[in-house]
């Protein structure tokens, strides 16, 4: 693949991996989290989100997509081919230098623009970069397997531990997952993610299943997520539903109590990532 879809670059980024790095964030993901922040990344195609509160305000001083002011429609997703984006990122290389930061790729998931994130890798690598990639892990595991010999830090999500109840919510079987999880970890660079969301994760037979294949992975750093609703208005701009709309945001307490339960477990925690 010589080209892929992007949907967003954010620069300076502290909490994706060390020092100050440059976030790629490919378009495209098989799974259907409830909870995900970003449904404008799930799409293996570009959208249109719109603005409904400015289109009326503002529609009479929109010529079209590519020609509005006013921020009423947003185009979620550039094609890059890999030379544009590497010259993207290599703009910040001096910030990555000063602070032993680097790239971090995202999604969507990355898997499933696999082919040219393979290449962009190896291409960050001849640059003397650092890597980390984000990754639920749902794709192939031949894929998988490359990429981790160009990546310097794994932040994988662990989510649903059960196959069926994965697949009911997630639309995705946990045992690809956890199959991908388990060679990430056997090359000694994974950090968990574990999003917390009150109702769907946080049951006590999923924290033990997660805490079971940590343990036997020999994996022992993890970030707690807590659940918010800041991409909520997206799905409105998307057309969509956001099934979410009455759950709660945990409480400081409630987040406390999860991380005190990976922490009897034996794990190294910290809450957000």
């Amino acid at each position: 693949m010589n080209k892929a879809l992007i949907f967003n670059i954010q620069r300076y980024s502290l909490n994706d991996g060390s020092g100050i790095r440059t976030m790629v964030f490919f378009k495209g993901c098989r799974l259907r989290c409830p909870w995900c922040s970003n449904p404008e990344s799930q799409s293996s195609k570009i959208e249109i989100m719109i603005n409904k509160e400015k289109k009326k305000k503002y529609e009479q001083y929109v010529g079209s997509v590519d020609e509005d002011p006013t921020g009423t429609y947003e185009k979620s997703g550039k094609w890059y081919k890999l030379d544009e984006l590497m010259k993207e990122v290599l703009k910040d290389e001096v910030f990555f230098n000063a602070s032993k930061g680097g790239v971090t790729l995202s999604g969507g998931e990355i898997l499933e623009q696999g082919e040219f994130v393979l290449e962009f890798l190896k291409e960050l690598k001849e640059h003397g970069i650092n890597t980390a990639v984000e990754t639920c892990g749902y794709g192939k595991k031949e894929i998988l397997e490359e990429i981790l010999k160009y990546t310097d830090t794994v932040l994988f999500d662990l989510k649903i531990m059960d196959n069926e109840r994965s697949k009911k919510i997630l639309i995705g079987a946990s045992d690809i997952i956890k199959e991908n999880f388990r060679k990430a970890a056997a090359a000694g660079k994974v950090i968990v993610r574990f999003p917390y969301i009150p109702g769907y994760t946080d049951d006590m037979e999923n924290l033990k299943k997660i805490s079971e294949l940590m343990k036997e992975c020999s994996v022992y750093n993890l970030d707690i997520l807590p659940y918010h609703n800041y991409g909520s208005k997206k799905y409105e701009y998307l057309n969509r539903k956001y099934l979410l709309e009455d759950l709660k945001v945990p409480t400081d307490e409630e987040t406390e109590n999860i991380k005190k339960f990976f922490e009897k477990e034996g794990f190294i925690v910290n809450i957000g990532g």
